[in-house]
């Protein structure tokens, strides 16, 4: 589990891709990371695999490159990253699994004030407005909604603490939903489903 608190902005040093999936190779001073640990990159929950000089790395399997905007990385790409949450921490941000759930487009980017409004194009049925949502692994508010989109605002010290303030028009970037708000909608499902068996229904197949 995660905060969505970026602790730290570091770059691919490396990036192999196989036919078996991707390996990622970045330079962190997280003392405290030993290999077998989870870490968040972009959001993503990946696991160290080698620590040698600062320089760490972590296996990318394939479902995870389908599903999160890790496929596009390069190297030079600053990444975000976070440690594990430790059980003895405030929670400041919200509870992020590292499980991304879809990917998203920069439809708009516009100044406003000191914030930066973000206009992005997904499936917006799991997401509220002034919810929490995490994207590139960054816990941020929902400032408004669309039929296909939703909106943050930047502040400043997300954009200095995090690789949004490099976002573009045209970016993807990897979101994750709110856990809550994941599990409300399954249950609300699995409510309509039971709702389609009705008296008649069962009459007509001999019940």
């Amino acid at each position: 589990m995660f905060t969505g608190l970026v602790e730290k902005v570091s770059k691919v040093e490396n990036l192999v891709f196989s036919e078996l999936g991707a390996k990622v190779f970045f330079e962190s001073d997280f003392a405290d990371v030993k290999i077998g640990d989870s870490i968040a990159i972009n959001g993503v929950c990946l696991t160290v695999t080698s620590i040698k000089n600062n320089i760490f790395s972590a296996d990318i399997m394939k479902e995870t490159l389908n599903v999160s905007n890790l496929k596009n990385l390069k190297k030079g790409d600053e990444i975000n990253l976070e440690r594990a949450l430790r059980v003895n921490s405030r929670l400041d941000g919200h509870i992020v699994s590292g499980h991304i759930d879809t990917i998203a487009c920069v439809r708009k980017i516009k100044q406003d004030g000191f914030s930066k409004r973000v206009v992005f194009d997904c499936n917006s049925d799991l997401i509220i407005n002034k919810g929490s949502i995490a994207i590139n692994g960054v816990s941020l508010t929902v400032s408004d909604v669309f039929e296909k989109g939703f909106e943050v605002s930047l502040i400043p010290t997300t954009l200095d603490k995090t690789n949004l303030k490099k976002l573009k028009i045209g970016d993807i970037v990897n979101i994750e939903y709110d856990l809550l708000g994941k599990y409300v909608h399954k249950f609300l499902s699995l409510d309509k489903e039971k709702s389609k068996i009705t008296l008649e229904f069962l009459k007509e197949n001999g019940f």
